[in-house]
């Protein structure tokens, strides 16, 4: 998502200095010009009215709700189908985060068996982030991502440095970083960094949405219960949610975001407003990335606001987060919409 300009390897006094010889003015102006500000911007953002992140909360931060009725029995017999695969898999398959339901495997190479499997106490990471690593709007989409900045930011939800943003996700991401070891974790990094992220959420302005409710982490539509105003939020979920909950991994998305988002985003990412530093110095012209710096382009608007938020409030700490911390300084919830909004309409 909206990250820190670079790992915490791509800080280090080692790599600051090899760019220094390098002459890379872009990559130099991205780490100092946001550290040189961090002081006089951070304070700042400290100041935010906690009303307007928590309104924000309500729509972008992942919320498991316990069900109304009872839960019936998962069924582990009857054979289930996703249109266009020839494997089948139980209910119950689909629903066991030990093992992970790889409908298209030929889609990727061959998982590493972290990737695939429960490894002790620690769950695969294609369960959340999907076998092609296109991931889901209440995790991150790691397919295309720089292998070093996969394992630089398992290791500060590992060191305490970031959170989950949501109190309902913090016993997955920050507990699976304490217990996958450094092996497997280089295996799942260069897995994920290899492949191809493909365009997954379609992005439509509209001023009205389905009514929704949380479900399993996910906003819903609620049945027969019409529309509303869309407001200062952005809406995403999933285009066949039947698909989704069986964890098909080509079945994406669809965020709604306020109308003229998609406009001022792109200035913003352009220009900074007067209140930023412009998206594209750092993250490229169509955002695609460059080098240890990730990738925004066709990523989830709904988490590109969460790390925004978390970068403002402190939930994304310590030494590499710093250049975005003062990036965020200034921007307002409809400020961050309207970024992220553009950055998930763009081609990754």
């Amino acid at each position: 998502g909206f990250v820190a300009a670079a790992g915490s390897e791509a800080v280090s006094a080692r790599a600051f200095s090899a760019e220094m010889k390098r002459g890379n003015a872009v990559r130099l102006l991205c780490w100092a010009l946001p550290s040189l500000l961090a002081l006089s911007h951070i304070a700042a953002a400290q100041q935010m009215p906690n009303t307007e992140i928590r309104a924000a909360m309500m729509w972008a931060l992942p919320q498991n709700p316990p069900a109304k009725i009872p839960a019936a029995p998962v069924d582990d017999k009857t054979p289930l189908h996703v249109p266009g695969s020839a494997r089948t898999f139980t209910a119950a398959q689909t629903t066991n985060i030990s093992s992970v339901p790889d409908w298209w495997p030929q889609d990727h190479p061959p998982m590493p068996e972290i990737v695939a499997h429960a490894r002790g106490q620690t769950w695969p990471c294609g369960y959340c982030h999907l076998p092609n690593g296109q991931g889901r709007p209440e995790n991150s989409a790691l397919a295309g991502l720089p292998a070093a900045y996969i394992f630089a930011q398992v290791k500060t939800f590992r060191s305490g440095e970031r959170t989950s943003g949501a109190p309902e996700m913090a016993k997955y991401m920050p507990v699976e970083a304490r217990n996958v070891s450094d092996d497997d974790l280089h295996l799942a990094a260069e897995y994920f960094s290899g492949l191809h992220f493909k365009a997954w959420t379609r992005v439509v302005e509209t001023a009205s949405v389905p009514k929704t409710q949380w479900e399993h982490f996910m906003l819903v539509p609620i049945a027969a219960a019409g529309r509303e105003p869309i407001g200062n939020r952005i809406i995403e979920m999933a285009q066949n949610l039947k698909r989704t909950e069986l964890r098909d991994a080509r079945s994406g998305f669809i965020a709604y975001v306020p109308p003229g988002n998609i406009a001022r985003g792109k200035a913003l990412a352009r220009n900074g407003g007067g209140k930023t530093q412009a998206c594209i110095t750092c993250h490229g012209a169509g955002l695609r990335g460059a080098g240890d710096i990730p990738p925004l382009a066709g990523r989830s608007p709904t988490y590109l606001v969460r790390q925004l938020i978390q970068f403002q409030d402190g939930g994304r700490s310590g030494v590499a987060s710093l250049p975005m911390q003062a990036v965020v300084a200034k921007l307002t919830v409809d400020d961050m919409i309207a970024l992220a909004a553009y950055a998930a309409s763009r081609t990754p």
